[in-house]
């Protein structure tokens, strides 16, 4: 076999496998769904990425970053967890520690946890003196030179902010390659952040505020206006062959955005395009009344998916299917 063969059959070794193996149920689906997040691109559309969740804490950078260093991703919602956890991450990797059996864990060992500022998502501890507070000083000089300045940002801006001053990058502990925070940071994607307050640094914020040190609340923009600025972008980019929607997870990272559609035609009684293509990994079972568990079909009577939008459930993993998926349409 020549050397070129088989570098080619080595770079897209995990995809080979995928489209060999994943014959069935929702192993199809990810076929599937991979399939048609590539002929959506293909076309021109763009794609619009949610995360629930704590995809950050699980090192989803790994994968996404890539997709979004290759224009595989223009846009993002995230809850403000991931936005933070990504850096957290960034800054303090090396303290972080993974506890295998944290379903025997007793509530006493949990407080052991808590005592030695350890704050557990699942199987991984966020040290909060290493991670939150390593970075908290530098966000704060941020905020306060914005309340000095009387100016205002989304989340997202002022992450942008401290990524390009800097001021972390000596405290960097895994490969900036792998951060999707940099790699958006880079290519100056937009982020939507709706429920900031519901995060470690937006509740940081708060106290700041609430204790005098920054004079008001209104340096951060808000979630409505949030939705104001994705109108914008929608209609900026949804002209030509659509804007896909690729949701890991569901709540209001999920909801949020992709309420923009019917806002656009049905309260600003304007044209616009369908969501193009739909794709949700959850591991919520269909159920009643939960958005989350809501199958697509549903959408359609939202006014937010077409009759003839390609749409796809895969009820698995996000930690699992999610770069597996994004290893396909990287052809890797």
């Amino acid at each position: 076999m020549a050397t070129s063969q088989v570098q080619a059959q080595t770079k897209t070794a995990v995809k080979n496998f995928i489209k060999h193996h994943y014959r069935h149920f929702n192993a199809a689906v990810v076929v599937d769904a991979a399939e048609a997040y590539n002929a959506h691109l293909a076309k021109g559309g763009k794609m619009f990425m949610t995360l629930a969740g704590a995809m950050s804490t699980a090192e989803l950078g790994l994968s996404l970053a890539e997709m979004i260093r290759q224009d595989k991703v223009h846009a993002i919602t995230c809850t403000g967890a991931n936005l933070e956890e990504d850096i957290f991450n960034l800054v303090a990797h090396n303290s972080y520690v993974r506890v295998p059996n944290y379903r025997q864990l007793t509530p006493q060992e949990e407080v052991e946890l808590r005592e030695k500022g350890m704050n557990r998502v699942t199987d991984t501890c966020i040290p909060e003196d290493k991670a939150i507070r390593a970075i908290e000083h530098q966000v704060l000089e941020l905020w306060k030179k914005a309340d000095k300045e009387g100016k205002r940002y989304f989340p997202y801006e002022y992450m942008y902010q401290l990524i390009r001053s800097g001021s972390i990058e000596k405290s960097y502990q895994i490969d900036p390659n792998d951060s999707w925070m940099i790699a958006a940071c880079e290519k100056n994607i937009p982020i939507f952040t709706p429920g900031w307050e519901d995060s470690t640094l937006g509740n940081i914020f708060v106290s700041h505020v609430y204790t005098g040190e920054l004079s008001n609340y209104q340096i951060y923009k808000s979630g409505l206006e949030a939705m104001a600025m994705l109108i914008d972008w929608y209609k900026a980019n949804s002209k030509d062959e659509g804007v896909g929607f690729f949701q890991i997870g569901g709540g209001i990272a999920g909801d949020f955005p992709i309420c923009v559609v019917p806002l656009i035609q049905q309260d600003l009684q304007e044209k616009c395009r369908y969501w193009g293509y739909f794709c949700q990994i959850s591991d919520s079972t269909t159920s009643y009344g939960s958005y989350s568990g809501a199958v697509p079909n549903e959408k359609i009577t939202w006014g937010k998916l077409e009759a003839d939008t390609p749409r796809f459930v895969i009820e698995s993993d996000a930690s699992i299917v999610a770069p597996l998926i994004f290893a396909y349409v990287l052809d890797q």
